[in-house]
């Protein structure tokens, strides 16, 4: 299981109390790491003993013994990670989505049939008996589209609707938009008449940036990120901006977005739309085609995007050399492989893109799945965000150290060197796979950027991506500023999105704060290293449910092909069978082990491989194999296939 830090132990007579997080497996077992002593055996509760605590919670454990292993007791549920589940009706009950939610739920005579989905407030659960809830909301069907799309997004904590009183917030400002752009506008930077443009994916909505280009001659340029500017709109303490921090992120489906602001300010107000007068927080650059930084501003605008391209579309004009704003097109392509050039010098590491899009019919069934293609705007895109990212930072901490009494804060987007133990998984992992990786000399970014080129291209490049990502340290929100080690930056914000992103309307306030000569300090905003964790948190619960929404629709597509034969890539390797992802759909499933033939296989750990005794057939990670699909079982998420001979 893995390990959290937890409260310190408590001693109550010759009893010893310790206070932490439970984790609770599939089977019902839970486990406590020991307070500040990882490598100590993880405290084993047995379902009995569990005292109605559920994975998550924050409990008190009372240690039973040490020995063959430590085993404990929970005498208090301290804390319920969640109280709200999905469940599906089952009878008189209702089980719950989460297969570690190891009781099903007793609820109040309803209307529902059996198979229907609901989400339940759990009542109480002491564990001597059976759990009680309410049901607060029908979802609809099990297995229809959007009632599992739903059912993912509420199973994680978000929500599908907003609140009266932030939905009337949110009609009132569209309502008004048109007279305080009116107002507005002359109090701000002018941008309307220099060339602007967005480029997004073709069925985004909500357009947080825009890039400007002026030519100012001696080849030199003004480069414009102009960003919308969610914080005007949106004010502290009002209940947009409420709503707004609670959920903390968009959360983005294979079809669908649950935004984090009402559709009248994420898809319309805010959103930099093509011909549409729009108000924006502007990061202003003086550069060359170098890339080089000559001066820069920070300063609230309005802008008029002259085009709305996608990634497509701009890429092909650059390609053809026709098409609108190619010359602009063309001088921002220049400085964003200079600014991608030297961040790669100073050892950036470039993971790319492996993720896979969906094509659904009306009833959101999947119809094809190919993988998404990165085209050099994406890295246009992203340098400019990157450098608007890290210019705002660098600009707020280089006033906080000219004065350091003055107890400024800010939100930084930091990324810690990985540790020493998952560099040794990684290497091991990596030499398994036929790679030289970290040996003989200390570690650095450069290793991983030497790795990512030597399988580029490869067929075991996504696995060993994959690896090395999971090696790496959580990209997080902080105040306590320590460098991104994947960026190779020193100062590093989110400042880019702050229609989908919470942290990047507090980095507005604060820089607000310092153009306004009125900076926010500790005094004001205290909370604010509670609000990065929150946002952190969020963050970390958006990613699992946009991946649980993929692993869904991936699942469903196979459902029909059982029995088809696949090309697949063995993905991970256990003593109980191998994982195989399979090419075309990124699908993973399982070739369990009795499976494999009338050899018995042993797992060896060192080289990642599965070895018959009597044969001496050995299957290995990154192998190619051909497979064949066998079962599909869409609720629990997962596939079996057997390997083809």
């Amino acid at each position: 299981m893995p390990r959290r830090r937890n409260g310190g132990p408590e001693h109550t007579g010759a009893k010893k109390h310790i206070e932490g997080i439970a984790q609770v497996n599939r089977r019902g077992v839970g486990y406590l790491a020991w307070p500040n002593e990882p490598e100590k055996e993880d405290i084993e509760i047995q379902n009995a003993d569990l005292g109605g605590a559920l994975n998550g919670d924050t409990v008190e454990v009372e240690l039973k013994g040490l020995f063959p292993r430590p085993k404990g007791t929970v005498v208090r549920v301290i804390a319920r990670a969640k109280s709200e589940f999905v469940c599906t009706i089952r009878g008189r009950a209702a089980v719950a989505a989460d297969p570690r939610f190891y009781r099903p739920i007793q609820i109040p005579p309803h209307e529902y049939a059996e198979g229907e989905k609901v989400l339940v407030h759990l009542i109480s659960f002491s564990g001597k008996e059976d759990p009680k809830g309410t049901i607060l909301k029908h979802l609809g069907r099990a297995g229809e589209h959007r009632v599992e799309m739903n059912a993912i997004v509420l199973e994680h904590g978000f929500q599908t609707e907003f609140p009266s009183a932030v939905a009337e917030l949110a009609h009132a400002t569209e309502l008004a938009h048109a007279t305080t752009i009116q107002k507005e506008a002359p109090k701000r930077k002018d941008f309307r008449n220099t060339t602007t443009f967005t480029i997004d994916p073709p069925d985004a909505k909500d357009f947080d940036d825009a890039l400007s280009l002026r030519a100012l001659g001696n080849d030199e340029y003004e480069v414009g990120i102009h960003i919308a500017d969610a914080t005007f709109f949106v004010r502290e303490g009002e209940p947009l901006d409420d709503e707004a921090r609670k959920r903390g992120t968009s959360v983005y489906l294979v079809d669908a977005t649950i935004p984090m602001l009402p559709h009248e300010l994420s898809g319309n107000v805010c959103s930099l739309k093509e011909n549409e007068d729009r108000l924006t927080f502007s990061a202003v650059f003086r550069m060359n085609k170098e890339g080089h930084v000559l001066a820069r501003e920070f300063v609230k605008s309005i802008i008029r995007s002259n085009k709305r391209f996608s990634y497509e579309e701009a890429q092909n004009v650059l390609d053809t050399g026709k098409g609108p704003f190619i010359e602009e097109l063309g001088v921002l392509r220049h400085i964003a492989r200079a600014l991608k050039q030297k961040r790669e010098r100073e050892g950036a590491i470039d993971f790319g893109d492996n993720e896979v899009k969906f094509e659904l019919d009306a009833d959101g069934k999947p119809l094809r799945v190919v993988r998404k293609e990165r085209l050099e705007t994406n890295s246009l895109i992203e340098e400019f965000m990157l450098l608007a990212n890290r210019e705002v930072a660098h600009f707020i901490s280089a006033l906080a150290k000219k004065v350091p009494e003055s107890g400024m804060v800010f939100l930084y987007r930091i990324h810690d060197v990985p540790k020493e133990d998952r560099i040794q998984e990684l290497a091991t992992f990596v030499r398994a796979v036929g790679y030289e990786f970290g040996k003989g000399k200390k570690f650095s970014a450069r290793d991983i950027r030497k790795l990512l080129k030597d399988i580029e291209g490869k067929p075991e490049e996504h696995l060993i991506k994959t690896a090395t990502l999971r090696s790496m340290a959580k990209a997080i929100y902080s105040t306590k500023n320590i460098g991104h080690f994947g960026l190779s930056f020193e100062y590093y914000t989110h400042f880019t999105s702050p229609i989908r992103r919470y942290p990047d309307m507090l980095a507005h306030r604060i820089l607000a704060s310092h153009l306004d000569g009125k900076p926010l300090t500790r005094r004001e905003y205290g909370h604010l290293e509670k609000m990065c964790i929150a946002a952190s948190e969020q963050e970390a619960k958006a990613v699992d449910a946009e991946r649980e929404s993929i692993r869904y629709k991936q699942v469903e597509y196979m459902t029909g092909k059982i029995g088809q034969e696949f090309d697949a890539v063995i993905s991970g390797v256990t003593d109980w069978g191998l994982y195989v992802e399979e090419k075309e759909s990124a699908a993973e499933g399982l070739v369990r082990i009795r499976t494999l033939g009338d050899d018995f296989f042993n797992y060896v750990a060192k080289s990642y491989s599965l070895v018959g005794q009597k044969t001496k057939k050995k299957f290995s990670l990154g192998d190619r194999v051909k497979v064949k699909l066998t079962a599909a079982d869409l609720a629990a998420r997962t596939l079996d296939f057997e390997l083809v001979r």
